[in-house]
């Protein structure tokens, strides 16, 4: 079998093509140029749109949880469930308003969040765990929102480089920009 003349393909014939099938979503955007650089900016956007989801659920399961006097451990299980339900929810209220079908809706906002959301989890609970008094301190004192501030952004300060990684290579919130006009 003759492999020599598959191996050089002329991708010039394609320009001016963006968005079709087989090629990352943001180009010609103005996101990204072909090559898969991606700014920091957008990174940012994503990851910002992840935090945000991420912050709703943590602190909404700690208030759950402290308010039906939960241990600290059943308090983060449930503040970890709620941050990924809210960080596809805010994927998911886009990508329907872009007149997609659930299920469809649904499986982008999986590939679009997950890996971003469990980065942002792992840092975020983890500096929490870790800080010496931070599990013990309650909703009413200011130790516990300084030390979950920190933690969130430290948070998105670790999962920005993440995000940019995954939309460069068309994979992660990337999948998402198919569906805005």
């Amino acid at each position: 079998m003759q492999h020599e003349a598959h191996t050089h393909h002329d991708h010039t014939a394609h320009e001016g093509h963006e968005g079709h099938g087989g090629h990352t979503a943001h180009e010609g955007h103005g996101h990204h140029q072909a090559d898969g650089k991606v700014s920091w900016g957008m990174a940012a956007k994503a990851t910002l749109h992840c935090l945000t989801g991420c912050a709703i659920g943590e602190i909404l399961g700690m208030v759950i949880g402290t308010a039906l006097g939960w241990g600290n451990m059943q308090t983060m299980i449930l503040a970890i469930i709620l941050a990924f339900f809210f960080g596809y929810a805010l994927t998911l209220r886009g990508i329907l308003s872009a007149g997609v079908d659930f299920k469809t809706a649904f499986k982008v906002a999986l590939a679009a969040d997950t890996l971003s959301i469990a980065v942002m989890e792992i840092i975020d609970n983890g500096i929490i765990a870790l800080w010496p008094g931070a599990m013990d301190a309650h909703l009413d004192e200011p130790f516990f929102w300084i030390v979950l501030a920190i933690a969130l952004a430290a948070a998105f300060v670790i999962t920005t480089p993440v995000n940019k990684w995954m939309i460069g290579r068309g994979k992660g919130h990337a999948v998402v920009h198919q569906y805005h006009h």
